[in-house]
This record gives C-alpha cells, sequence and structure tokens, in this order.
C-alpha cells in the first residue's frame, strides 16, 4: 500500500482547491474502487481528499418533474428511495443488481458513474493495456476476452466493457451530470459522459481533472410508462454482466408509443440503442418486432476470440426484458 496524505473536506469548493494544489490527488467517496484500484499500485495519488461527508447526499424532485441525485447518495438509498423505486423502477432493479448489499451501502452515484474497468490487464500491474499505460497495447485482444470485454464501441487500443448496472439504467432513462471545478459548474449530458476508446482509451470520460461530480439529474420520468432491468451473467451474486438490458415503454393497448433501450456488459460504455428504439415507435409489441429491434441494436458489433457469444445473449436480453416489460409475459 502506498504511505498517501489524507483529508477530509467540508465542501466542494474546499475539495476543488485542494484537489487543485496536485495532479497526482484523488477524490475519495465510498472508496469500493478506488482503493482496491490503490492497494493494487494501479492508481497511485499522493494525496486522497476525503469527499464522502458533503452535503450532497439527497434525492430532490425539480419543479420540472426531473429528479436531482446528490453525487454521495449510496446505491443503497437510492434504490430503495420511494420516488426512485415508483417512477425509475429500472433504476432500482438495475442498482439492486449490483455488487453486494455491504457494497451498496458504501458506493455512491458519484463513484458508480466513476467506476474503472474490470478488465484483468488492466489490473495485474504488469500485461500491455493502454488505459493503464498509453501506447503500450491491449493485451485483451489476443488474450483471454470472455466476460469483462465488449463487442460494441471497440478499438484496435482497447475492448474493455464499462462494469456499471446503474449507468445502463441512467442512459436509458436520460441524465445529466453537474460538475464544479475552480472555473464553476456546468452540466454534461450522461450520453457524452463516458467516452468511446478510439485511439485514446485512458481518457475514460468527459470529466476535467480538476472538476467533482456535484449531482447526476435524471430526465422527468415518462408518462405511464413500465421498464425494467435484466442482467445476464455467470451467477446470481456478486458478478459483473455478460449482457444486461435496460428498457422503458409507453404503451397504447399493444402499439409502443416510446422506448428506450441501454445495454450492459458488451459495450465500453453504457450503451443506447437510439436506432432501435426508433425501430420500436409505432409497431406492435410483438416477438418479431422485438427480435428485429434487438438485431437493429447489435448492429455493428465486432466478436472477439472468446466472447462472440455474448452478440445473441444481448439480443436475448433485449427480447426477453421487452416481452416482460411490454406484455407482462415471461419469454
Amino acid at each position: 500500500m502506498r504511505a498517501l496524505e489524507y483529508t477530509r473536506a467540508t465542501t466542494a469548493e474546499q475539495a476543488i482547491a485542494t484537489h487543485a494544489r496536485t495532479e497526482a490527488t484523488a477524490f475519495l467517496a465510498g472508496g469500493t474502487t478506488l482503493l482496491d484500484l490503490v492497494k493494487l499500485d494501479i492508481m497511485q495519488p499522493d494525496r486522497v481528499v476525503d469527499v464522502h461527508t458533503l452535503a450532497l447526499n439527497q434525492v430532490e424532485t425539480l419543479g420540472d418533474g426531473r429528479t436531482r441525485i446528490g453525487a454521495m447518495v449510496t446505491n443503497t438509498q437510492l434504490a430503495h428511495h420511494p420516488r426512485i423505486s415508483e417512477q425509475y423502477a429500472v433504476l432500482s432493479q438495475a442498482l439492486l443488481s449490483g455488487a453486494t448489499t455491504q457494497l451498496r451501502n458504501k458506493a455512491t452515484t458519484a463513484g458508480n458513474v466513476m467506476q474503472r474497468v474490470r478488465c484483468n490487464y488492466f489490473r495485474d500491474g504488469v500485461s500491455a493495456c493502454n488505459k493503464r499505460v498509453p501506447g503500450s497495447g491491449c493485451a485483451a485482444i489476443g488474450g483471454h476476452n470472455r466476460s469483462v470485454h465488449a463487442v460494441l464501441g471497440t478499438s484496435d487500443h482497447c475492448i474493455a466493457t464499462h462494469p456499471s448496472d446503474m449507468c445502463v439504467a441512467m442512459a436509458a432513462i436520460g441524465a445529466k451530470v453537474e460538475v464544479q471545478g475552480p472555473a464553476g459548474k456546468r452540466e454534461i449530458d450522461f450520453l457524452d459522459f463516458h467516452l468511446l476508446p478510439g485511439s485514446t482509451p485512458w481518457k475514460e470520460h468527459a470529466l476535467g481533472s480538476d472538476e467533482l461530480i456535484t449531482h447526476v439529474t435524471l430526465n422527468a420520468p415518462l408518462g405511464n410508462s413500465k421498464s425494467g432491468y435484466l442482467k445476464l451473467r455467470d451467477r446470481a451474486s456478486y458478478q459483473f454482466a455478460l449482457a444486461s438490458s435496460a428498457v422503458i415503454l409507453v404503451m397504447d393497448g399493444q402499439v409502443i408509443r416510446e422506448a428506450r433501450i441501454a445495454l450492459g456488459g458488451v459495450g465500453t460504455k453504457p450503451w443506447r440503442a437510439l436506432e432501435a428504439e426508433r425501430a420500436l415507435r409505432g409497431v406492435t409489441a410483438t416477438p418479431e418486432n422485438f427480435a428485429k429491434a434487438a438485431a437493429i441494436a447489435l448492429q455493428g458489433a465486432k466478436p472477439y476470440a472468446h466472447n462472440a457469444y455474448k452478440i445473441p445473449l444481448a439480443k436475448q436480453a433485449i427480447v426477453r426484458n421487452l416481452t416482460v416489460t411490454g406484455t407482462g409475459a415471461i419469454a
């Protein structure tokens, strides 16, 4: 374990100012990712700024119907909040499918958004990994890439999946990430926050190095909507998704008036299937139409040596989730 300086901030302004003193500083909230990576010597901060006691732990309903979530709201608090479980069921279900109760009690909303990848080659500290050592290569492309490696949004430089369940649900709902830095406050659209690896996979998000996430604001819930989260994995507990889907539907009888679909476990970022959504609007909720939408969602998917199965698995996750959410039938 590295020696490092510890500071507890009492305000966001103090946290930002302390962070700005050196580049080798990290914000500490629940610590469920940061501390693991420090122990592995993957992240090497000289200082951590503890922000978990900041007054950013409320869930608020705004006048326009949106829901504003403080960065320090824990996954457990958010999953069980009455407005979330009633109006954003897909988010509550996604949160409860992740990790364990003990981890959800500590993990925060902002920390979940900022999760690092679970690729073994990133975490072993010795393999070629462009995220860890830019320009060193990607051992996963020619290595074992069965479970935590993507088929959507990959590049010749990185194929690691984004690990969050929560973020998949937020991508389907639509949201803004509110951040604060020395230059003031700004908002980042949730779909733009996480970056594709491209040729710079070490740039994982649109957050500035001197900025702190303060809130995530969800779009107002769609009226008369139904939603659900389906996670397919090797075992039912404490396991990352092989493929997952978050769906939101607004139905008029058997006709789909509005659809939202996002995927996890198969993309290098939380993956919104916009073209598949468009294909569902105005059509009847049938297995055939669900299958067509699923095929569209996986267009352009690129399999690797051990994860080609993820393409049909992700299609199944979409069809089954749409069937259960849209018709109440068991697929």
